[in-house]
């Protein structure tokens, strides 16, 4: 009867509720602390989604806003937008899921708006103020315990900025991949005494005023900078090492990334339904001058651009092959052509860089870093990473569900598969890549955007099962 009394008298709701606030309280400070590397627009869906979940957390950005390289002349000089940048995915595939854009907004709006919006979305999520701007990550080193150290210029535009290192049990990496500029290597033989630049570098037209202007690349800025050349250049020359799929903005009344995006559709139907689409509303790319491309629609990333076609066949643009040589004023092509030059643009992609790391610690040689679904470091426990992933549509939404990943791992709410299991999916994701697509640095982290969010979500769902377990 004590006994029974005694059990009685403790589970009363008085009694009770300080042993309940114990509970919530020792779960709070057990929670691991995470240290998030930039507040762009994945590191912002990192910030949103850890303080959703009660997790705590530093977010450092270098720069003096949210935004990263949607900021146009970003403080911080990461930012490669240029003035009249606009998305080349539609608004509806770009725009977070729980925080959609503006429906003032146009389908694919200004990098301002773009940048407007990321504004938005920490304050009405409230993280800003979570997020310590103008602070540099200098350093990420991880300690025999298997916790991080992380040293930070606080202040890092004064003259001598502090430096304060704190220790943590996560580190999510969100620096970017779109900041370090990659030039040809080997480099071309010669010597050409005109203006070169980068893509990174490109602001506004007027820098081509009565020049002859030649643009290395056939991506989205190569095409963007070679269209706006065009209205004030005395010519324009673009030029590449293949040639490229080119996709219209729109098709039938519609953005065409909304079209047959089904992910339980096999790749192999969609990649024939492109193909047909295509062939009808674009047709024949030699017919405008370019070169046909040497794979097949889906086997390296498309350029998504109405204005390029539209150029070539009134004359304003000329397609060349890859360069062979530069010599002096002029430039020759791989089939013995040359063109006179000013300025020579190479619009030739990125370098995934992490200047935090030590090269021998974390590195991604030529742009290669295997990850267990793009996320978690096989060999380092708490290490992750958003939003580095080359995807067949926009970073956003992905970078987001990353983040929800993550904090389910961090609140022990999702558990990994074995070691072995993880080497062995990752050797299954490699394969299927580089089988798809064509050997390029460009296409080391390659995903489609409907496939992977469809994977995601089943791997979550098993791995919280394997927690209950």
């Amino acid at each position: 009867m004590r006994l029974a009394a005694r059990r009685s008298s403790i589970e009363t709701p008085r009694d009770f509720a300080p042993v309940r606030a114990f509970a919530r309280y020792a779960r709070r400070v057990s929670l691991p602390k995470t240290c998030i590397v930039g507040a762009g627009s994945s590191g912002i869906a990192a910030a949103k989604v850890l303080s959703q979940r009660g997790l705590p957390f530093d977010c450092f950005e270098k720069s003096d806003r949210v935004g990263g390289n949607w900021v146009y002349r970003n403080k911080n000089g990461m930012s490669a937008c240029y003035r009249w940048l606009h998305i080349n995915t539609s608004r509806e595939r770009m725009q977070f899921h729980d925080f959609p854009m503006p429906r003032d907004y146009p389908d694919f709006p200004s990098h301002a708006q773009i940048a407007r919006y990321f504004e938005a979305y920490v304050d009405h999520f409230d993280v800003r103020r979570r997020i310590t701007f103008e602070s540099e990550v200098r350093r990420v080193a991880r300690r025999d315990d298997g916790r991080f150290e992380v040293t930070v210029a606080l202040d890092c535009y004064a003259a001598s900025p502090r430096l304060e290192t704190r220790t943590y049990e996560a580190v999510i990496v969100a620096n970017g991949h779109h900041w370090d500029p990659r030039f040809p290597d080997p480099p071309f033989p010669g010597r050409f005494d005109g203006v070169v630049m980068h893509a990174h570098a490109y602001d506004t037209p007027d820098v081509f005023t009565g020049k002859r202007v030649v643009v290395l690349g056939m991506g989205n800025s190569a095409m963007d900078i070679a269209v706006e050349a065009s209205y004030v250049a005395e010519r324009v020359v673009i030029c590449s090492r293949r040639g490229a799929w080119i996709v219209p903005k729109y098709m039938f009344g519609r953005p065409l990334d909304t079209i047959f995006v089904d992910p339980r559709v096999p790749f192999r139907i969609r990649r024939r339904i492109g193909e047909a689409m295509l062939a009808a509303m674009v047709g024949d790319l030699t017919r405008y001058g370019l070169p046909m491309p040497d794979h097949r629609f889906g086997s390296a990333h498309p350029t998504i651009s109405g204005r390029i076609l539209d150029r070539m066949t009134h004359g304003a643009i000329t397609y060349r092959p890859n360069i062979a040589e530069l010599s002096g004023d002029r430039i020759r092509f791989v089939d013995g052509t040359e063109e006179r030059a000013d300025v020579l643009v190479y619009a030739t992609g990125y370098k995934v860089t992490f200047p935090f790391f030590e090269p021998g610690f974390v590195s991604a040689k030529d742009n290669d870093l295997p990850l267990f679904r793009r996320v978690f470091h096989p060999d380092i426990p708490g290490l992750f990473f958003v939003g580095l992933l080359q995807p067949l549509g926009a970073v956003m939404p992905l970078a987001d569900a990353q983040s929800e990943w993550i904090a389910e791992h961090l609140r022990g709410e999702y558990a990994l598969p074995s070691p072995r299991e993880i080497a062995k999916d990752m050797e299954r994701e490699r394969a299927a890549m580089f089988e798809r697509y064509v050997p390029s640095a460009r296409h080391t982290m390659q995903v489609d955007f409907d496939e992977y969010l469809l994977e995601l979500d089943e791997e979550r769902a098993r791995g919280r099962k394997r927690a209950r377990a």
